[in-house]
């Protein structure tokens, strides 16, 4: 069967010359149902390749346990990509990036405090080898050599962004090859002398990422690999979101402008994203490029591409589609009826439960001397209660989380007092203990685990210790929260007030389509709907709107609980059939 090589700067495949048009779908950031569509109107606008990332925490979320199923299902969706007739370029690096928690990595690594990530340390490449010797059999009847569409593999993704360990870049290309990866092999990295020396190895293709100034980035991949052909495996095309910032979007003329100067460099390229979809649950990631700067990614990753969220075309597709055209021959325009979008209306939620009246139903209490994070627990995403008692009389000191990861409710004998973030300095919470004493009880939200840069290692909870004043307090309960399963809730009457409470409506619906979920009033929280993890919300902004695919409705009646953290105006929701991302204008500082 065929193989894409390369031959004097350009990229053969089947003994023909193959330019490759590719754009990014990630598999893991859309329902299963709305895979074809998403793959038919990537082929539809022209391109041929569709590429994709391989996120390891979703397929081993613990430690020997796999999932391949459902959103997970990366075999369904390569058949898909092969009956369209479309080539794959996979990436099944250990780290991908991608704005995914923790950059794909699973968070029970962070379990072992000695592991040392994406370097040449043999627990880390135990486990690597672990989840490949499941992962890659998985793949290998999908390469082009026996007949499936995949054309290409990544060895590690931005590693000169990282590291420059190449014992380890070369253990993971043996790794992929020993394993019956017999296709082309290629590392990604910025245009820039130190990511391109840290980042690729003798023998693989190199490729480049970027946004902007093609000419230049190219002349640099050349000085690398002169003989090779020129490939943009990130040309990004929009932007990603953090919550409290606006919008990001980029018009199409610019699109187009770089895309037209790549092309006429002979070069290939990979759209990131075509579509980017959704970081439902807990999925998003982080950024952190200072200790104090923690910057969490928001549940939409609509990324302001060529496919909306709901997959959607937007001027930038046409305008790519024109281009591209008058590169390749393309057919007349055909695309899958649009899904419809339906305004439900509001809807009023009808029972509550506390969250502190709920704890028994949801998490077994662990003792503990000293405060431990998620990961010693066995626990990977959600939140942590923190609970003990300081003894009194005592005058007013402050209260110290050393260090919290990411955002701590404080309570003291059930009142609340404040919110301390990790990364607002400024918050103080004092407070004086009376003869009796008090019960201390933190709350910690995961917002998600930095996913690119110098602090990857992000442990969530509280990280070392919690302290009084100048004294370290001792003896916890501790209460992991993963909020996986809320069939034990008691339900009675709606919470008021800044307590953690659950709420839960019911959604009757005789006509399903996608939908957007509105819950102005609220503050911050989560929503579920019929049991699935829909994301994150905060009235932080910018974005102000939960996508839901029709998939997760069901004719009649629909469950939707949402976990409201500070307190709510209204005790209703709203379905809308039009999203809102916020505003493209950043706020003011």
């Amino acid at each position: 069967m065929a193989r894409l090589e390369t031959q004097n700067g350009q990229f053969w495949y089947d003994g023909k010359p193959l330019r490759i048009l590719s754009g990014a779908v990630h598999y893991f950031r859309t329902v299963p149902e709305y895979w074809r569509d998403r793959l038919t109107k990537l082929k539809a606008c022209g391109f041929n390749t569709v590429e994709t990332y391989v996120a390891w925490n979703v397929h081993e979320p613990k430690p020997g346990q796999f999932c391949f199923e459902g959103m997970a299902d990366i075999e369904q969706f390569l058949r898909l990509a092969d009956e369209l007739g479309l080539y794959a370029i996979v990436r099944p690096s250990p780290y991908i990036c991608a704005e995914w928690e923790f950059g794909g990595l699973p968070a029970w690594l962070l379990a072992d405090s000695n592991m040392q990530l994406r370097c040449f340390h043999e627990p880390f490449l135990d486990c690597v080898e672990a989840y490949y010797d499941v992962l890659l059999p998985k793949l290998v009847p999908f390469l082009s050599v026996n007949g499936g569409p995949i054309i290409a593999v990544q060895i590690e993704n931005e590693y000169g962004s990282y590291g420059n360990d190449k014992r380890y870049l070369d253990f993971l290309r043996q790794s992929l090859l020993k394993r019956g990866i017999d296709a082309l092999l290629f590392t990604s990295d910025g245009p820039l002398d130190a990511m391109l020396q840290g980042g690729t190895l003798p023998g693989v293709l190199a490729t480049v990422n970027f946004g902007s100034r093609p000419v230049e980035a190219f002349a640099k991949l050349r000085e690398y690999q002169a003989d090779e052909p020129v490939v943009c495996m990130e040309f990004w095309n929009g932007w990603f979101d953090h919550w409290g910032e606006h919008h990001h979007t980029r018009s199409a003329d610019q699109v187009t402008a770089v895309l037209e100067e790549m092309l006429r460099q002979d070069g290939s390229v990979n759209f990131y994203m075509f579509h980017g979809g959704t970081n439902f649950g807990f999925w998003n990631g982080a950024n952190c490029p200072e200790p104090d700067q923690y910057q969490p990614t928001i549940t939409s990753y609509d990324y302001d591409v060529l496919l909306t969220e709901a997959g959607d075309p937007t001027d930038k597709f046409y305008a790519v589609r024109e281009v591209l055209s008058r590169y390749v021959e393309l057919p007349a325009l055909q695309l899958p009826d649009p899904v419809e979008k339906r305004a439900y209306g509001p809807i009023p939620m009808t029972a509550g439960a506390g969250l502190f009246a709920s704890l028994d139903a949801l998490s077994e209490p662990v003792e503990s001397v000293y405060p431990l994070p998620m990961e010693k627990l066995g626990q990977n995403y959600g939140f942590i209660l923190y609970e003990t008692r300081i003894s009194g009389p005592r005058p007013a000191h402050e209260l110290n989380l050393q260090d919290v990861h990411d955002r701590a409710h404080i309570f003291v004998d059930g009142l609340f007092l404040g919110v301390i973030e990790r990364w607002n300095r400024d918050a103080k919470i004092s407070f004086e203990v009376p003869k009796e004493g008090v019960k201390l009880s933190i709350l910690v939200e995961n917002m998600g685990r930095i996913n690119y840069g110098t602090y990857m290692k992000d442990p969530k909870g509280i990280t070392e210790g919690v302290r009084f004043g100048y004294q370290y307090l001792y003896d916890w309960t501790i209460r992991p929260l993963p909020l996986d399963d809320l069939s034990g809730l008691a339900w009675s009457g709606i919470e008021t007030g800044p307590t953690p409470a659950f709420y839960k409506g019911k959604l009757h619906t005789e006509q399903i389509a996608d939908t957007y979920l509105y819950l102005e009033g609220w503050t911050k929280g989560v929503v579920w709907v019929n049991g699935f993890n829909l994301g994150r919300y905060w009235s932080r902004g910018p974005q102000k709107s939960l996508y839901v695919p029709a998939p997760l409705l069901r004719q009649g009646e629909n469950e939707i609980v949402v976990f409201e953290l500070d307190g709510t105006e209204s005790a209703n929701i709203e379905f809308k059939a039009v999203p809102d991302l916020g505003d493209t204008v950043p706020p003011p500082k």
